[in-house]
C-alpha cells in the first residue's frame, strides 16, 4: 500500500466516523421517527370535520353554540379555516406549522365566543359550554404542538470569502478561546479534556447557560466539525471548512450548523422575538471573524450593511 492509499483510507475512515457520530446525534435530539402520532391524526380529523358541519349547517352550528343565526358567513368562514388545517395536518409530513396554526385559530375562536357572551340576543349557557370546549381543544392543540416541536431540528448555513490563506483561517479557528472575539453572544469557551470544550453563552432573560461540545473531526487547514456531549443541556452539531479561494488566493469560509432550539418551535419563535436569531448570529460571526482577521478590529458589532458574497443555498 503506498502512502497515497493509506492517508485516503485514514481520511475515508475519519469521514465514516464522523457521519456516524452525526447520525448519533441526531437519533439522540430527534428520537422518535413518528412525526404524526394518534393526536395529531385525531386533531386533524376533528378539524376537517367540525369544519365540514360548519360549512354545511352553518345556522346549527350557530344555534348550537348559542349565538344568532345571522352569523352564516362567518361560521362558513371558519369551517374553511378548519377544514384547510386539518387536510395540512394530515398531509404534511411536518405538521408542527399546522397545529400551530390551529392554536391561533382556537384563540381567534375564544375571542368572539368571548365576545358573544356579553351580547343581549346570546344563549350564555350554551355559550359557555362551547367556550369551555374550545379551551379544551386549545390545550390539546398546544400539547400536540408542544410534542412535535421537541427535537425539531433546525440547520443554518453561510459562507464568506476572506483574504487570508486557509492555515491562518483554520488557526484562528482551532484557537477556541477566539470565538468570545467574534461572537458577541459568547462569554467564554474552555478547553476542560481532549477535544471537550466548554461553552458560556448569554440567554435572553440574561442568565448565562453551559454547555459542553465534543471536537468530532479535526483536519489540519482544511475542516473542524464539533457536536454537543451527550449529557449536555444544548443540542448542536457543526463544522466548519476552509476552502482556498479562486487562483490560490484568500479562503472561502463555509460554516454549517445544525441545532435544536430550546422549546422547540415555540421557542425558537420566542428568542427570535429577543433578537436571538441563529442565522443572523451566524452571519454577524462570519462577518466579525473577516474584519478582525483582515484588519485586526471589529469597528462595530451592528452587522455588516451588505454580505460579501452569496450564503450557500439552503437546502
Amino acid at each position: 500500500m503506498t502512502v497515497i492509499d493509506e492517508v485516503s483510507e485514514r481520511l475515508s475512515s475519519r469521514r465514516e466516523r464522523f457521519s456516524e457520530a452525526r447520525e448519533r446525534w441526531e437519533q439522540r435530539s430527534h428520537p422518535s421517527g413518528e412525526r404524526r402520532g394518534p393526536l395529531t391524526r385525531t386533531l386533524g380529523w376533528f378539524s376537517i370535520g367540525l369544519g365540514a358541519a360548519e360549512m354545511a349547517m352553518p345556522g346549527t352550528m350557530s344555534k348550537l353554540i348559542g349565538v344568532r343565526d345571522d352569523h352564516r358567513a362567518l361560521v362558513r368562514s371558519m369551517g374553511m379555516r378548519e377544514i384547510a388545517a386539518g387536510v395540512g395536518i394530515l398531509a404534511q409530513r411536518k405538521p408542527a406549522g399546522w397545529i400551530w396554526a390551529r392554536v391561533a385559530g382556537d384563540a381567534v375562536d375564544l375571542s368572539l365566543l368571548g365576545a358573544a357572551l356579553s351580547a343581549r340576543r346570546t344563549h350564555k349557557k350554551r355559550a359557555a359550554i362551547a367556550t369551555a370546549a374550545v379551551a379544551g381543544v386549545t390545550a390539546l392543540d398546544i400539547v400536540c404542538g408542544a410534542r412535535l416541536a421537541k427535537g425539531g431540528i433546525r440547520r443554518v448555513r453561510e459562507s464568506i470569502a476572506i483574504n487570508k490563506s486557509p492555515e491562518e483561517c483554520y488557526q484562528f479557528w482551532h484557537d477556541f478561546e477566539n470565538m468570545p472575539r467574534i461572537m458577541t453572544h459568547v462569554e467564554s469557551v474552555r478547553t476542560i479534556g481532549e477535544n471537550r470544550l466548554r461553552w458560556r453563552i448569554k440567554a435572553p432573560a440574561g442568565v448565562p447557560i453551559e454547555w459542553d461540545a465534543e471536537i468530532v473531526e479535526d483536519r489540519t487547514n482544511q475542516r473542524i466539525s464539533w457536536q454537543s456531549a451527550e449529557d449536555a443541556r444544548m443540542r448542536a452539531a457543526g463544522t466548519i471548512r476552509f476552502e482556498g479561494g479562486p487562483g490560490g488566493r484568500g479562503t472561502i469560509v463555509h460554516i454549517s450548523l445544525s441545532y435544536v432550539p430550546p422549546g422547540g418551535a415555540l421557542g425558537a419563535l420566542i428568542a427570535k422575538r429577543f433578537g436571538v436569531d441563529p442565522e443572523q448570529r451566524m452571519y454577524n460571526t462570519l462577518h466579525n471573524f473577516k474584519k478582525l482577521i483582515e484588519t485586526g478590529e471589529i469597528i462595530s458589532n451592528e452587522g455588516p450593511s451588505g454580505r460579501d458574497i452569496e450564503p450557500e443555498e439552503r437546502r
